[in-house]
């Protein structure tokens, strides 16, 4: 578990030229001693021996400046950690001021000696204690101080190393100073080759034998077969527990890089602990050793994730769109590229333990820079050869990401700037982009992976048809549509924090450690101001946080109370919306003034706000706020309420929905109509069930005066009471209103339980009436129109008046 942490650890933080961050911290943090016994005076005489260290500006290198920053951070940890241990033993002595109470005042009976001796003691020793602590507050903001003075001096040290020249390798005059020191720089290497010698030949005399050879044993095996044997079990884990698709695919990927870190870092761990068993290694070699076995973690992780993005064995594993012919092209270089970090770095630590001359130093930085810079131009070469070849075969190459166009266009400037520098003497510039082409491409790579396997996560979990899906609908009653939303905003969320993180470690040009990095991160997204109110990176997270957990309360609240409270109460359905919405309403202001809280918003910043606010509502916001004012008075005298039928400036249909801006009208046509509130509130509406809700079908049914007009009463009262929908109170009726032009006019009155029921209602009473006097030869009246009739027609109706006369041509 500890290799795991670590392995994270370096996928995050990986800086510093091309060593992991985390091992130069290891170093300083070796040098940090434990909290002992110190007190101000020490502390501060250490203090001064450190600024004293980097006072002459010609003499300072970076492992100087390193080792001097370690130290401060050493005295910034002890002095905090004398606060805190001094602190209780403040208050405890505060407290035993307390029990004795005040001192006496004037006039009033003296305390006695052995009181007033203690009393004089306790404030001694709590003013002494007060003092070391303002002291060690003061020693801990100096040691901070300081920390970032060797930060500013480091990168004026890094800036001066970048732009220095030397003799060209293409000159005589770079061998030829090669060749004056070389002889030194072969008697030191020799010594330290005895040395390593020694150590060996120490490991393998009796009492170290027999772990040298079951470490180195174990070694072997993992390398010879255990890989393999680690990645098909992992990967047959993963096929069995992981749902197919794409959270599959980028997990075997990430597991496979996991892999190939353990494997050969865990490897590289045995060796060292087979010769180091007894602890053989003096501290030169430790030194020497350790960041050796860490740094193999860093290549192998660069080389896993090679192997996990290209997947040449495996291409449906493959996450980035590339062909196979370019992935088996590109194969061998990530696995060079990690080696060669292995040998760069190897090399360089020690060209500093054996003070190898300055002319051995550039030599060696300008062999890799050239190494490094080749591999990346023969990449760029068989990159440009397989599109042509894919060009050749008659396919068209996929089109290029822009961030991928620009990926390639900085490598091939950055492997041309090597070229360059190297070749016109500008060593250090040279080896310096060569060190930040290898950490950019680890960091994208792993970056590339993480944000893959996040957004995989996500969209898996948070899928409508998986199982934690369903669940969550479930609990939470979240529709699918929300919760594919909820997948891309978390992810979205997700990826640009990581992306945020990734920026430091490309950003920082000098070899930051991780502390170094991360002040830097917080320098670039904190320290900005919007108005008066501070950006603060953690107090825009804990902001996250409250606004997440405060919706999620509210929702359960919210779903708790309309589906198990208030439907046990006599409360009717209009009421019950109404209450859930209005506790929405204030469940979001307080998620929001909670919101605010945690971003640390002072009242001058809420005025700030406000103000801008309101210059927004002057110009264009009236109608919203207008609105919004409108919503909370119909939820509170409740005048519309939702389940009412209501009509409005020829708007006619039932309330399903009152929003915070506008209320939802669902009509006839089974159609929305979205109203705004302030026109319920400051127009004529017409609420068919606010006072009653039943409804009433109504029908003015004309008969000739030669109707039976009590048998037309008693067919229509049987027609209304049998009706299944009409109800019995009020009963049917059935009135004669009026007799006019020789017709009489029937009004027939039927109630029913809703005013939604009255139009079907009334259409199936109507073709039963029709059909019912139709069958008793009770004709009703049709409309009197002007006709031009012959004689013959004329006779015929005066011998028959119940003739019907076709009309013919109308004047």
């Amino acid at each position: 578990m500890p290799i795991l942490l670590r392995f994270l650890l370096v996928l995050l933080f990986a800086s510093g030229g091309v060593a992991p961050a985390w091992a130069q911290d290891a170093q300083n943090t070796a040098q940090i001693p434990q909290a002992a016994a110190v007190n101000p005076d020490q502390l501060s005489t250490q203090l001064d021996q450190i600024k004293q260290s980097i006072t002459d500006r010609t003499k300072l290198t970076d492992s100087l400046l390193t080792d001097a920053r370690g130290k401060a951070a050493a005295i910034q940890q002890q002095a905090d950690q004398l606060t805190a241990s001094l602190t209780p033993q403040r208050d405890a002595l505060q407290a035993k001021l307390d029990v004795l109470g005040k001192p006496p005042e004037k006039g009033e009976p003296a305390e006695t000696p052995e009181v007033a001796s203690q009393r004089k003691q306790l404030n001694k020793d709590k003013a002494d204690l007060a003092g070391q602590i303002t002291r060690a507050k003061s020693l801990s903001l100096e040691s901070q101080q300081l920390i970032n003075q060797i930060a500013a001096l480091r990168r004026n040290l890094f800036q001066a190393q970048i732009s220095q020249r030397t003799a060209s390798p293409l000159s005589m005059t770079f061998w030829s100073q090669l060749g004056q020191n070389l002889a030194d720089d072969r008697a030191n290497l020799a010594a330290l080759g005895t040395t390593l010698i020694g150590a060996f030949a120490q490991a393998w005399q009796p009492p170290n034998r027999t772990p040298f050879m079951l470490c180195l044993l174990a070694a072997v095996l993992l390398l010879a077969g255990g890989r393999r044997l680690l990645e098909h079990q992992i990967l047959d884990l993963a096929s069995k527990h992981l749902p197919a698709g794409h959270l599959r695919r980028s997990a075997m990927a990430l597991l496979i890089t996991l892999g190939t870190t353990l494997t050969y870092g865990i490897a590289a761990w045995l060796v060292y602990l087979a010769v180091n068993w007894n602890g053989v290694f003096n501290q030169d070699l430790d030194d020497l050793a350790r960041p050796t076995v860490l740094l193999m973690f860093f290549a192998a992780t660069l080389a896993g994730l090679g192997r996990a993005l290209l997947s040449v064995r495996r291409p449906s594993w493959r996450l980035p769109p590339v062909s196979d012919d370019l992935a088996r092209r590109l194969w061998p270089f990530p696995t060079l590229l990690a080696y060669s970090t292995l040998l760069l770095f190897v090399f360089e630590r020690v060209n500093n333990d054996i003070g190898a001359s300055v002319a051995m130093a550039v030599a060696s930085n300008a062999f890799f820079a050239l190494l490094i810079g080749v591999l990346f131009a023969a990449a760029l070469i068989r990159m440009g050869r397989a599109r042509r070849a894919l060009v050749a075969g008659g396919d068209t190459p996929a089109k290029r990401p822009l961030w991928v166009g620009l990926l390639v266009a900085a490598a091939f400037v950055g492997t041309l700037l090597i070229f360059i520098s190297v070749a016109t003497g500008y060593i250090a510039l040279a080896f310096f982009v060569a060190r930040q082409m290898i950490r950019a491409g680890f960091v994208i790579a792993a970056l590339y992976l993480l944000m893959h396997l996040i957004n995989d996560v996500c969209e898996t979990l948070l899928a409508p048809d998986s199982r934690s899906g369903t669940r969550m609908q479930d609990t939470f009653g979240i529709s699918p549509p929300r919760l594919e939303q909820s997948a891309t905003i978390l992810s979205g969320v997700a990826r640009a924090f990581l992306l945020l993180l990734a920026l430091p470690l490309l950003l920082a040009p000098d070899s930051s450690g991780v502390s170094d990095l991360l002040d830097r991160g917080s320098r670039l997204f904190a320290g900005r101001t919007l108005g008066s109110l501070p950006i603060e990176p953690g107090n825009i997270f804990n902001a996250l946080m409250v606004l997440l957990t405060g919706a999620i309360v509210v929702r359960i609240i919210k779903r708790w109370l309309g589906k198990q409270l208030l439907p046990k109460t006599s409360l009717d359905v209009g009421m019950q919306t109404s209450i859930v919405t209005l506790l929405g309403y204030v469940g979001g202001i307080l998620v929001f003034v909670l919101m605010l809280g945690a971003l640390q918003v002072n009242v001058q910043s809420i005025a700030w706000v406000a103000s801008a606010l309101s210059v927004g509502i002057g110009f264009g916001l009236q109608a919203i706020v207008q609105n919004f004012i409108s919503g909370l008075i119909l939820l509170a005298e409740r005048p519309v309420k939702v389940g009412d039928w209501i009509s409005i400036t020829g708007v006619e249909g039932d309330v399903r929905r009152i929003n915070v801006r506008a209320t939802e009208i669902q009509l006839s046509d089974r159609s929305t109509m979205i109203v705004p509130n302030s026109q319920l509130i400051t127009q004529n509406v017409r609420n068919v069930t606010l006072a009653n809700a039943l409804g009433r079908v109504q029908i003015r049914l004309p008969m000739p005066m030669s109707s039976d007009a009590a048998k037309v009463r008693q067919i229509i009262l049987d027609i209304l009471r049998n009706h299944p929908a009409t109800l019995n109170a009020p009963s049917p009726s059935v009135q004669l209103d009026n007799v006019d032009g020789g017709s009489m006019m029937f009004v027939c009155t039927a109630y029913v339980s809703s005013p939604r029921n009255a139009g079907d209602v009334k259409s199936d009473v109507l073709f039963e009436i029709i059909d019912r006097l139709h069958k008793a030869n009770q004709p009703l009246t049709t409309p009197q129109d002007m006709v031009v009739r012959t004689m013959a027609q004329e006779k015929a109706v005066e011998a028959n008046p119940l003739t019907t006369v076709v009309p013919g041509n109308k004047t």
